[in-house]
């Protein structure tokens, strides 16, 4: 059946592109879906501009709104292990991961519906006797919304989800690689009875299908997810029409040990840090950065255990981590570990493609342990997203901070010590949006997420999630209107 969803039909590529989805875990054929060009995107762009000019979302009340969501939640939760299923086959992610993937996202459906009706303007004190100022919140209007392959239904959930909270229309536009999850939440939010045209979605690559949410004039906004260098270019063409921009651009993100840390919980933190779907992660802690008195045994324990990661297919339930998303990502990593090499970096384990029979369909790469490294080597300031690990050491409190913040991105980083000051001491200093003390990896959808410095611009989850849908709007009334005798009076024009 066609794939792409404009003013509320399901509709095929105008020009009857189609595109096969294959599992990166064995090269199966998941589904052939239809490849949308400009054509489209330009015909969902009109229908969801028609959608939010004539009110059709932004005049039901937020209250209702938020119980929408509610029920977008309960049809998730209803087909969690079929979507779960679905991303595994389109990511090769654990099953277990995807599962753990889909809580996740109705926990953000769940949480934005209950911030829809939360924030609806407030009353201020204009300082002028007679008259009434309020400020309101309104929708920014149509949103482009752009997501990535990593996380497709998880991300996705973060912009969708506060994008209809607050009253907006929407063009989305999931990774041409992994787009079977958001085929299926287009189902479920026309089931829950989202309006025609108020949701829309075109499949497709990046520049036929989604260039026009950047650049188009009837998009007030476009969220993006993804590479630093075409989110360069989504900010660079949303500036032709100076429409709102977020971008989440990843990270380079330090992982800080000192010697009082708990060694046992931060070896495996560690590995769980950079190793947790092949690295594929945007906040992957792929810096270990250990105080020079313990660098030798912790790395030691850091590399046993990477050698120890059982690689395998996402139903597979001796696997522990999975492959990568393409031949062409793999070869992209294989470069940067080369490129590592020929720096002076040391390569204690992994470093290639696995010689296991049952994985030779797969696009898989072995856990990469990259040790003797410091940060003016292109290998600690690039990210790889991949299972690679670079090691640099320090020798004070002071170092460590600056190694940590040595990085052009800032989305986020942690710290391991038994010492509560020190902890809070490093954890301020560190330019990163999100910080860990003694852990790595949660997050909760009530608190805010996204980076300093070139990992992005705005925030997703929490309040300021939301905030980024909406356009404040300040509203003011004289109670006794009267003349203002600026010009024209008598005493104006004898003075």
């Amino acid at each position: 059946m066609p794939e792409l969803f404009i003013d509320g039909e399901w509709q095929s590529a105008a020009q009857g592109q189609t595109r096969e989805i294959r599992c990166p875990a064995d090269g199966t054929l998941v589904d052939t879906v239809d490849e949308a060009t400009r054509e489209d995107t330009d015909r969902a762009i009109a229908a969801a501009r028609r959608a939010f000019d004539d009110g059709r979302w932004s005049s039901v009340s937020p209250t209702e709104r938020g119980r929408f969501l509610e029920r977008v939640a309960d049809l998730l939760e209803r087909d969690a292990e079929e979507i779960a299923r679905a991303e595994s086959l389109d990511t090769g992610k654990r099953i277990v991961e995807s599962r753990y993937d889909v809580a996740d996202v109705v926990r953000a459906f769940r949480y934005t519906a209950g911030l829809a009706d939360k924030n609806l303007g407030r009353i201020i004190d204009a300082g002028v006797d007679g008259s009434s100022s309020r400020v309101v919140y309104e929708p920014v209007g149509v949103c482009g919304l752009i997501t990535p392959w990593n996380y497709p239904l998880l991300q996705t959930s973060w912009k969708v989800a506060p994008a209809l909270a607050a009253g907006n229309t929407f063009v989305l536009k999931p990774s041409e690689l992994t787009p079977s999850t958001a085929i299926i939440l287009m189902r479920l939010l026309t089931e829950a009875g989202l309006p025609a045209g108020v949701g829309n979605l075109v499949l497709g690559a990046g520049a036929e299908a989604g260039a026009p949410l950047s650049d188009h004039p009837d998009v007030d906004m476009v969220s993006f997810t993804g590479g630093l260098v075409t989110g360069r270019r989504v900010m660079a063409a949303a500036a032709a029409t100076v429409k709102k921009v977020a971008l989440e651009l990843g990270g380079k993100n330090p992982n800080i040990i000192f010697p009082d840390a708990d060694i046992d919980a931060a070896v495996d933190n560690a590995l769980t840090a950079v190793f947790l779907h092949s690295g594929q992660v945007c906040s992957a802690g792929a810096r270990l950065i250990v105080h020079e008195s313990i660098h030798d045994s912790f790395v030691d324990r850091v590399v046993e255990g990477a050698r120890r990661i059982r690689l395998g297919g996402p139903f597979d339930p001796m696997a522990e981590t999975g492959p990568l998303i393409s031949a062409a990502h793999r070869d992209k990593v294989a470069a940067y570990v080369a490129g590592a090499l020929a720096e002076g970096a040391v390569l204690r384990c992994g470093g290639g493609i696995p010689t296991d029979h049952a994985l030779a369909n797969g696009f898989f790469y072995e856990p990469t342990v990259l040790d003797g490294c410091t940060t003016d080597m292109t290998c600690v300031q690039d990210e790889s997203f991949g299972p690679v690990l670079t090691v640099e050491t320090f020798a004070d409190e002071a170092e460590a901070v600056r190694l940590g913040n040595d990085t052009i991105y800032g989305l986020a980083g942690a710290v391991w010590t038994s010492d509560s000051a020190r902890a809070h001491r490093v954890a301020s200093a560190l330019r990163h949006g999100t910080v860990w003390i003694n852990d790595y990896h949660p997050y909760q959808p009530q608190a805010e997420w996204g980076g300093f410095k070139q990992s992005g611009v705005g925030r997703e989850l929490g309040v300021a999630g939301l905030a980024e849908y909406v356009e404040p709007k300040h509203i003011h009334e004289s109670l006794a209107p009267a003349p203002s005798g600026w010009f024209g009076s008598e005493e104006a024009s004898n003075g």
